[in-house]
């Protein structure tokens, strides 16, 4: 017999308990009077634990959404598994993002090292993002003093938007790559007013660079070609005419003369 607490299509149902009802079942009533015992409060939470397990309890509910995902699909699993899938997927997302910023870090820093002609450090890597990084802190921090918000907080955000416009536009919503492409054009606008005017130059075209670099994955698919249909025309279909058959009409053979009839007697014929 199945239960009547089934999600539909992904929405709640309003019969099935929630996590209030939870709450309700695990927090047993203090006990009070002269006969206070300590056991009492386990003994209730006990119950409480094996009823939220039974037909129709809060932990019982949510094991059999779970259990109906295989068939239910992404449209009719409940709402809160979406909700963990999405922030899970969003975490390894930035994990791996984090990971590989890493690996790139000292990639750059080994072929920095193994070039005896330039002189740029250790941190090379470091130092070609401060180029583009300490001007935008620096802009924001000057134009955030009459602001609600805090310059760690616009920051902060600066780097959201950039995140969101890379993931969101290697997916292919139109959205975050117009997002991506405004974030781009701030950036360059941001680090050519901030930075001095010995370097401004320089400094542009390396945030121009990295910004076209990391929109090889961001405007993935993109082409600024514009699309031409070369095939012919498709031809009609066949329409079948009607055939047209002559008919040829014989006329019936006359009947042959009697022998009392004279020979010269003939009959008319067409």
């Amino acid at each position: 017999m199945q239960s009547d607490d089934k999600p539909v299509h992904g929405q709640h149902n309003p019969n099935s308990p929630s996590f209030f009802d939870l709450l309700d079942q695990a927090t047993p009533p203090p006990a009070t009077g002269p006969d206070k015992d300590p056991g009492t409060n386990l003994a209730q939470l006990h119950a409480a634990w094996n009823a939220s397990w039974e037909q129709g309890g809060f932990l019982h509910g949510r094991w059999e959404e779970l259990r109906q995902v295989p068939q239910a699909g992404w449209h009719g699993m409940a709402n809160w598994i979406k909700a963990v899938m999405i922030l899970t997927g969003m975490c390894a997302v930035i994990i791996l993002l984090d990971t590989a910023g890493d690996v790139f870090d000292a990639a750059l820093n080994r072929l920095a090292d193994a070039l005896p002609a330039t002189q740029v450090g250790t941190s090379a890597s470091s130092e070609f993002w401060g180029v583009v990084d300490n001007p935008i802190r620096t802009y924001i921090a000057h134009h955030t003093a009459g602001l609600p918000v805090s310059g760690a907080a616009a920051y902060t955000f600066w780097q959201l938007t950039g995140l969101f416009g890379l993931i969101g536009g290697f997916i292919g919503a139109t959205g975050a790559r117009l997002t991506w492409t405004c974030w781009g054009a701030a950036t360059f606008a941001t680090v050519w007013t901030t930075t001095p005017a010995d370097g401004r130059t320089v400094a542009t075209v390396i945030a121009v660079l990295a910004w076209t670099i990391a929109s090889t994955l961001a405007l993935r698919g993109l082409s600024l070609r514009p699309i031409v249909n070369n095939f012919p025309p498709p031809a009609p279909a066949f329409q079948p005419q009607i055939e047209i058959r002559p008919e040829i009409h014989i006329p019936a053979p006359a009947t042959a003369p009697d022998d009392d009839a004279p020979d010269n007697v003939h009959p008319f014929q067409r």
